[in-house]
């Protein structure tokens, strides 16, 4: 057990007389140079100061979950005065039961008295509170929430107290393996400070549909939600907002809402108390190997339109189904996920150019933005897209292991399909087919293939000879439900 403790004296020792007598030292090794900053605590206690703790409270008065029948005591028990007093200070008092949040939360602006913070920590709060590094309070109103990015506004005082605020930073600029710091109010243990590194950017956790999280490793714990991550410049490039963790405790996977993200929300939180998002009135799905080889794409790239919104912003044909769009305002569009973001950071009536690839020609287009807000219920209530076809004579044909039939009376009350639906409809879908494996069921409606509408079985046999004739592998067929929601699939045709 001696010898490694004799033999690493022994080291230092020689590194020592080496230096003492002018020899040259051996070089640092590289990991001896990679350990992070010296010391972050002149960083730290720069920005403790505009870092707070988010208190709320909820008025329930006697009631809820917190009313607890008292239960039958046996007559005499000498429990009995215990427990009568304990139920009437539980349910008697009829005063608000004060509730501490763990959450946390930054000064943005000091002459305004501006607070961010997660909305998850705000939740259903009729009074708030924040609570500085120096022991004051101050009352906060809700000026403003997102539930879509988990984003809230306060304002406290700014005459109350002297306040401390911190700013900005590009999350855009930072670089996987970046230093980054984390200060917040874990398990109420206010002004911790944890260092880590930015571990992934772009994670989608499926927490909402403008997921673009910053990663890290820095201790991230309940508590913390609403806190700012800094970089080692004491700029705000993230807000911490989620952790993965099978016990509760940090893992060393925390997530933070990109500060390129929460800056244009907090700004409209500010101005109108609520979002306008732009709103471009399609609906999408990814651009896969199949389709794009199907489309003549020399790669997978941009967002499949496979709907077109009712009363939307592109309504008048300007975009129509089987698009790809793979450039919105001059911003790229890789898959499916960028563009949702990329449009609700743009104004709305904003006419912004669209880069489409339609029948395997690129084109630019010139569209002008609605309000996601107002399109929403749009969506919602739209039933279905397309014009109802004229009858023909009834058939039936089998192709690429599909029966599909006319789109008559008869199918249409069978299948229980909307009157505003049109194309073949899909009667049998064979076992073990590929259009089986794409989960492709009875009732859905063919209105496309490769781009072209379709009315009659004939013309889906003629369509899939044609692209067989022309060498293609893969056939593009726009499906409808039987409510009119449109999707794309691609089917082998060997």
């Amino acid at each position: 057990m001696r010898m490694p403790v004799l033999i690493r004296k022994t080291a230092i020792s020689a590194f020592a007389a080496a230096a003492l007598v002018g020899l040259a030292l051996p070089p640092v090794p590289a990991v001896a140079q990679t350990r992070g900053p010296a010391s972050v605590a002149d960083l730290a206690e720069n920005l403790l100061e505009a870092v707070v703790n988010i208190s709320t409270s909820q008025n329930s008065k006697g009631g809820g979950s917190d009313n607890v029948p008292m239960p039958d005591l046996p007559e005499g028990s000498p429990f009995q005065d215990f427990f009568d007093e304990f139920f009437q200070n539980r349910q008697g008092n009829g005063m608000p039961r004060r509730v501490q949040s763990l959450g946390s939360g930054f000064v943005l602006d000091a002459e305004q008295g501006i607070v961010v913070t997660n909305n998850h920590v705000i939740a259903d709060a009729d009074e708030i509170e924040v609570n500085f590094s120096d022991g004051s309070k101050l009352k906060a109103e809700l000026v403003g929430k997102d539930t879509k990015t988990d984003l809230a506004v306060l304002k406290v005082d700014p005459t109350k107290k002297q306040l401390k605020a911190v700013s900005f930073g590009d999350s855009d600029a930072i670089r996987i393996g970046d230093w980054v710091m984390a200060i917040g109010n874990p398990f109420g243990l206010g002004g911790t400070v944890t260092v880590g590194i930015v571990s992934a950017r772009n994670r989608d956790i499926n927490s909402g549909p403008y997921d673009d999280f910053i990663q890290t490793d820095a201790a991230i714990n309940r508590g913390n939600s609403g806190g700012p991550l800094f970089n080692m410049e004491g700029e705000v490039i993230g807000i911490n907002t989620a952790i993965i963790s099978p016990s509760g405790g940090s893992i060393g996977i925390g997530f933070s809402i990109p500060s390129q993200l929460a800056e244009n929300v907090i700004a409209q939180l500010r101005e109108f108390g609520e979002t306008h998002r732009g709103w471009l009135g399609v609906r999408i799905q990814p651009v896969t190997d199949d389709i794009a080889e199907s489309l003549g794409m020399s790669s997978a790239k941009g967002a499949l339109v496979s709907g077109i919104i009712k009363g939307g912003p592109v309504d008048n044909g300007v975009i129509q189904p089987g698009d790809v769009i793979t450039r919105f305002d001059g911003k790229p569009i890789d898959g499916m996920r960028d563009l949702p973001r990329i449009v609700a950071d743009s104004p709305v009536g904003q006419a912004v150019e669209v880069v489409i690839i339609r029948k395997g020609e690129e084109q630019t287009v010139e569209v002008t933005l609605g309000r996601l807000e107002d399109g929403e219920q749009l969506a919602s209530a739209e039933t279905g897209d397309g014009e109802e076809e004229e009858d023909g004579p009834l058939a039936t044909a089998s192709v690429l292991g599909m029966t599909v039939g006319e789109l008559d009376d008869e199918t249409r009350t069978r299948f229980e399909i909307s009157p505003d639906v049109s194309g073949v409809v899909i009667t049998e879908v064979a076992e073990n087919s590929a259009a089986a494996e794409k989960g492709v069921k009875a009732g859905e409606v063919i209105t496309e293939i490769a781009q072209e509408s379709v009315s009659s079985p004939q013309d889906v046999m003629d369509r899939v000879a044609a692209l067989k004739e022309q060498g293609r592998r893969n056939a593009l067929l726009m499906l409808a439900s039987k409510t009119g929601e449109l999707r794309f699939i691609t089917l082998r045709m060997d």
